[in-house]
């Protein structure tokens, strides 16, 4: 493949994403499909009978325009079903985690500002915070980066692995530990919590609130009756789990893209021209990393001289 014209490349590279799209979709078409319908069945047929029961007294006409401004309100993320310590949503707590899915671009959907001052500002907020967000991760990146590969680079040492093996062990060490720490350890405190909400859901949430996915069909604390205090002290970790998780899943991906075999793949979808020092470093060829890879040399035996023939010490 490597004499493939640079066009044919990127359409290849196209072509093949398409087909990941559509896979995607008929995968999810079979799964979710069914269970849709038979929710929609249901959800119809439970209707039917309550006309049917309370048809005397109301019509299906203001049944359906209750059942409307219910769902409007609850797309904006006001719910009449909510006990007193849900009642705010825009109360410190829920504010500053609105806030923190604003400048981690989560955006779980189930607040959403009311207000035309709300709206102009988000817009205006995300315009100016997510640039200085960006810079602030690219900065810790920067900081926590190097001090990430001092693992990595003291058992390539230890075990005289050759550079590739040594990025592929702290690339996949890195992404263990992520995952240990970010996705099933807060999965399993929110499984205990939150009684309403399988392991299984709990791994989609902490894995779609990192991958900044933020679909909004599970929030925690919602779904059952919590004490306020813990339910805002809830929120106040969620934020925290927000700022550091992302930080975390943006360094493994760092890592895990500067591989060798990840890099060689960019390369072949790249430019045919020159390389520059940039790109032909790898994740061992940082300074850090390249003076403590390579074994260092036995010292050189000193050249024995004769006692007659030494100069002697002033």
């Amino acid at each position: 493949m490597g004499s493939l014209k640079p066009w044919a490349r990127y359409l290849l590279l196209v072509v093949a994403h398409l087909l990941a799209l559509s896979l995607g979709a008929v995968v999810l078409q079979a799964l979710e499909g069914p269970p849709a319908l038979q929710l929609q069945a249901q959800l119809q047929a439970e209707l039917s009978t309550f006309q049917a029961e309370h048809r005397a007294c109301l019509p299906p006409e203001a049944l359906a325009e209750l059942l409307g401004a219910v769902l409007r309100a609850q797309a904006h993320g006001v719910s009449s079903l909510g006990n007193d310590s849900e009642a705010s949503n825009w109360d410190l707590p829920s504010a500053l985690l609105f806030t923190a899915s604003i400048l981690t671009t989560t955006g779980y959907g189930h607040m959403a500002p009311l207000s035309a001052g709300g709206k102009a500002f988000c817009v205006v907020y995300a315009a100016l915070g997510l640039p200085a967000s960006l810079a602030l991760v690219a900065a810790l990146r920067h900081c926590l980066l190097p001090v990430l590969n001092r693992p990595g680079a003291w058992v390539a040492v230890r075990w005289r692995l050759a550079p590739a093996q040594a990025a592929l062990l702290q690339a996949a060490g890195l992404g263990l530990l992520v995952v240990c720490v970010f996705v099933l350890l807060p999965a399993l405190v929110l499984w205990a919590i939150q009684g309403d909400c399988g392991l299984l859901e709990a791994v989609y949430f902490c894995f779609g609130s990192l991958s900044t996915i933020g679909l909004g069909d599970l929030l925690p604390g919602r779904g059952r009756g919590l004490h306020p205090a813990l339910y805002h002290l809830g929120q106040f970790a969620l934020l925290g789990y927000l700022l550091l998780g992302l930080l975390a899943m943006l360094l493994a991906v760092e890592t895990f893209s500067e591989l060798p075999q990840v890099r060689a793949m960019v390369t072949f979808f790249g430019p045919t021209g020159p390389r520059t020092d940039e790109d032909q470093d790898g994740i061992l060829g940082q300074d850090e990393l390249a003076l403590s890879t390579t074994p260092p040399d036995p010292p050189a035996l000193e050249q024995t001289i004769p006692a007659s023939e030494q100069t002697p010490a002033c």
